[in-house]
C-alpha cells in the first residue's frame, strides 16, 4: 500500500530510470591514458547532468592493453568509463534514478572529450511504470 492507504502507486512512489550507456571506438589515447583527465570529466558530467557526486574512483592498468577505469558514485545512480588504450576504445554507463537528472548530458560530455571516430549508443528505461505485472 503506498502512503495514501491505496493499492495503487502514485507517480511519486515510482523510480523513474534512466540508463545511456555505449561503445567508443577509436578515441583520444592522450585523454585516455590520462587517469587524473578521465576523472575530471566523470566529475563535470555528473554536474552537467544535474547529478549529486557521492564518491569516485579510478584505476590505472598497466599491461599490453593498458587503460583507465573510473566509477562515480551519484546519489541518483552511477558513471561508468573503462578505456583500453591498446585498441583506442572504451565504454561509457550513465544509469540515473530520478526525473532531474540527465544522464544523456554526461554521456554526450563524455563523448566530446574523448574524440571517438564513431560511437554507438543505447539507451534503457529502467522506470517501474510501464511494467507488466503478473
Amino acid at each position: 500500500m503506498n502512503k495514501e492507504g491505496s493499492n495503487r502507486d502514485t507517480m511519486s512512489d515510482r523510480v523513474v530510470g534512466k540508463h545511456v550507456y555505449g561503445n567508443l571506438y577509436e578515441i583520444d589515447v592522450n585523454v585516455a591514458e590520462n587517469e587524473e583527465r578521465l576523472r575530471e570529466i566523470v566529475t563535470e558530467a555528473a554536474k552537467l547532468a544535474n547529478m549529486t557526486l557521492y564518491d569516485i574512483k579510478s584505476w590505472s592498468f598497466g599491461g599490453r592493453k593498458g587503460g583507465v577505469s573510473v566509477i562515480a558514485l551519484v546519489l541518483e545512480s552511477h558513471i561508468a568509463v573503462h578505456t583500453w588504450i591498446e585498441y583506442r576504445y572504451a565504454t561509457v554507463d550513465v544509469y540515473t534514478c530520478g526525473e532531474r537528472s540527465d544522464p544523456w548530458k554526461a554521456f554526450e560530455y563524455i563523448i566530446k572529450n574523448l574524440k571517438p571516430k564513431y560511437y554507438t549508443i543505447n539507451y534503457a528505461d529502467r522506470s517501474s511504470f510501464g511494467a507488466i505485472r503478473t
